[in-house]
């Protein structure tokens, strides 16, 4: 008995100190020396757009400590921690003598501590610089230093501030601290929105935080959150209905994981900026949860080491709305360490509408346009459709939507396989070449590297009116590449397009029209995608083995399509209309189409167009060199009326007498050239041009036709 009587006398006497009137010298004092607010080492938090938590990280020694702000916890919850721990915290300045006389009598009587004479500011304090010591002259010297230092913080700071600091201390077991980790940890939500029960249970256990914790004792936890209602019920603060109801509700019989979304962003964000306690992406994280979740659904139908990936860009802004780099980041089995939105693969089939858009760009084909599908040879190349069968006659529409190769190899001719890399390049997005290799007629079948998030950049651009947005991950910095927006393609060649992809046939048990899209398979069944968009964002899929090895049958049509139509359909209702074409598109069908425009030409053995214009010199492929000033000759043969020469899809001029042009070009490098008849028949060769100085060129000759 003697101890508790000694300990009921010194908290009496610091009660009986702080209400006499010599304590005020003291206490202006003990202001004065009030050092400035700490700084707290606080978890990194990872936030999408909103706002909303998509990954913290734990503290160095494992700790998780979040940030907490009073005006974004539930405002039940704040009434009811200082009703029952410090019902006086906004009159009192640190210290409540009151509370501290209240408490030594109350262990007179009872002989043992009945309630404790610490206030939330004293809390805090002790949180902050914790001491440890045993017996009476200890606690006491403990005591008065959480007096001292309260005193000192309500100097300092303000009564919010003072209660954020304890709603980011406050245990509440193992190493969670603060009541937004626990929230998160107990109940899996936010502290916004709580329920009386929830909120009971989150004041209880700071007080006894080991002892109580629900997923070890939690009988325990239930006694204690008991006692919270019981007593605030009592006090009035809510009814018996409500205290009634809140006992009866279920305590978490076990412990949560914190947010893991969009993890690979999440890394590369605090990898990026270290520095920073907070990240803000442009992510949405209600739809990074759904895909997540579209995701692992989809995978386990895969097969072993097969994974996904899906990007979702905003076509206006270029914000990465979702990321979902793999099914599942700690399944080895499928590398799930690697961020797969950002690896190097061959795109397959999915280049080809840059292809046409630049056609349509160049005015040299229109959606209604007839084009040849049937065999042909490119030099040494010669394209095969991916079924080895032919159209015939088919409209340019149809030959994008049925991705027939050789239409696609014959246009690529006609605009240049250097140029199309060159657009893309401009654009923000660039075509990955190996060291030394220059852009083939190969290009537009997949014969280069692009990674998912690139790719989707560029069908954006697309949907944006032919105006590329460099894709933007955070709303806090800079675009993860170049600044601005850039041309990719005409408005009126984009809308061609979108009309064109809009029309492509939907995969089985979905409906057609709702989006516009484009599906691609790498050489050997290694990639398998698809992209698509509506008048707001687009989503692009690719399928695969992250190794690099071939899945036998494993076409984009067949396993990246249905997971894109998922992914649309799992997070709007009705996709959003595109933009209307602009003025200057032609809408019309083919016979009302002007003449050089009906027809493309028919492919021949040579690339050019049977009974049209023939390039005689200098052959596709040709390495030229140039002295001085001197002009280049070009001789065409064939064709039907006037003949005009185009220069990298610029009208150059007209062939004089024996259809020969002389021309001097702008300087030394890659250079197409495209003759066009008045029936609209062509014929295009890709040069090099060199410099006397030029030594690298011989080396480079013929490199120009493909793999």
């Amino acid at each position: 008995m003697r101890p508790v009587l000694q300990r009921a006398g010194a908290l009496a006497l610091l009660g009986a100190m702080l209400l006499g009137g010599g304590s005020y010298a003291w206490l202006a004092g003990v202001r004065a020396s009030a050092p400035p607010p700490p700084l707290l080492a606080l978890s990194v938090e990872v936030r999408d757009r909103e706002g909303r938590l998509l990954r913290p990280f734990a503290l160095p020694d494992g700790r998780w400590r979040l940030p907490a702000q009073t005006r974004d916890i539930d405002r039940r919850f704040r009434d009811m921690l200082i009703a029952y721990e410090d019902k006086r915290f906004f009159e009192h300045g640190g210290v409540d003598p009151l509370a501290l006389l209240r408490a030594a009598g109350q262990m007179l009587r009872h002989g043992r501590i009945v309630s404790g004479g610490s206030t939330l500011t004293m809390q805090v304090a002790r949180l902050l610089e914790p001491r440890e010591g045993r017996g009476l002259k200890a606690k006491l010297g403990a005591k008065l230093a959480e007096m001292r230092r309260a005193i000192q913080l309500e100097a300092r700071l303000s009564k919010d501030e003072i209660l954020a600091l304890y709603l980011t201390l406050a245990p509440y077991g193992g190493n969670i601290e603060g009541v937004r980790a626990a929230s998160l940890a107990w109940f899996g939500k936010e502290p916004r929105r709580l329920s009386l029960a929830e909120a009971a249970l989150l004041v209880a256990l700071p007080q006894a935080p080991e002892s109580r914790r629900p997923d070890r004792f939690p009988e325990r936890a239930a006694r204690a959150r008991e006692k919270v209602l019981t007593r605030l019920g009592e006090a009035g603060l809510f009814g018996p209905a409500e205290v009634e109801y809140a006992l009866r509700a279920a305590a978490p019989g076990g412990r949560l994981d914190l947010p893991k979304l969009a993890p690979h962003a999440a890394e590369e964000a605090r990898r990026q900026q270290p520095a920073l306690q907070r990240h803000d992406l442009a992510i949405d994280g209600s739809a990074q949860a759904r895909l997540e979740e579209l995701a692992a659904e989809r995978v386990r139908e895969l097969g072993t080491g097969v994974s996904l990936a899906l990007v979702m860009v905003d076509n206006a802004s270029g914000e990465v709305l979702a990321r979902v780099s793999g099914a599942d980041p700690l399944d080895a089995t499928r590398a799930g360490a690697v961020d797969l939105t950002r690896a190097i693969r061959s795109p397959g089939s999915t280049l080809k509408p840059f292809i046409y858009g630049l056609a349509f760009e160049d005015g040299i084909a229109h959606p209604e346009t007839l084009i040849e599908d049937r065999p042909a040879r490119f030099g040494a190349y010669r394209p095969r459709n991916f079924d080895r069968d032919y159209q015939g006659t088919v409209s340019v529409r149809q030959a994008l939507q049925l991705s027939l190769n050789v239409p696609a190899v014959v246009l690529l001719q006609a605009v240049g396989p250097q140029r199309l890399a060159s657009r893309l390049g401009q654009s923000g997005f660039a075509l990955k070449l190996p060291p030394g290799e220059v852009p083939g007629l190969a290009v537009g079948l997949g014969g280069v590297g692009m990674s998912l998030d690139a790719l989707a950049g560029l069908y954006a651009g697309i949907a944006n009116g032919g105006r590329a947005q460099a894709l933007r991950e955070r709303l806090d910095g800079a675009a993860s590449g170049p600044d601005g927006t850039r041309e990719l393609m005409s408005p009126v060649a984009a809308a061609y397009l979108a009309q064109s992809l809009a029309g492509t046939p939907a995969p089985r048990n979905e409906r057609a029209g709702r989006i516009a899209f484009k599906t691609g398979t790498s050489f050997g069944y290694r990639d398998a995608w698809a992209v698509g968009f509506d008048g707001r964002r687009t989503i692009a899929v690719w399928v695969g083995r992250p190794d690099g090895q071939p899945v036998p049958g494993m076409i984009g049509r067949e396993a990246a399509a249905p997971i894109l139509f998922e992914a649309f359909a799992r997070l709007v209702t009705r996709p959003a209309p595109f933009a209307p074409a602009p003025r200057e598109a032609i809408e019309a069908k083919n016979a009302q189409l002007p003449p050089p425009l009906r027809f493309f030409g028919r492919a021949s053995g040579q690339g050019g167009s049977e009974g049209g214009p023939r390039i005689a010199f200098p052959p596709d492929g040709a390495s030229l060199e140039r002295e001085g000033d001197e002009p280049l000759v070009l001789k065409v043969s064939g064709g039907t009326g006037k003949l005009t020469v185009f220069v990298d899809g610029v009208p150059g001029g007209q062939p004089a007498g024996a259809a020969t042009w002389f021309w001097r070009p702008a300087g030394a490098g890659f250079v197409r050239l495209t003759v066009m008849d008045a029936a609209g028949s062509s014929d295009s060769v890709t040069l090099r041009i060199r410099g006397a100085a030029d030594e690298e060129g011989a080396a480079q000759k013929g490199r120009l036709n493909g793999r």
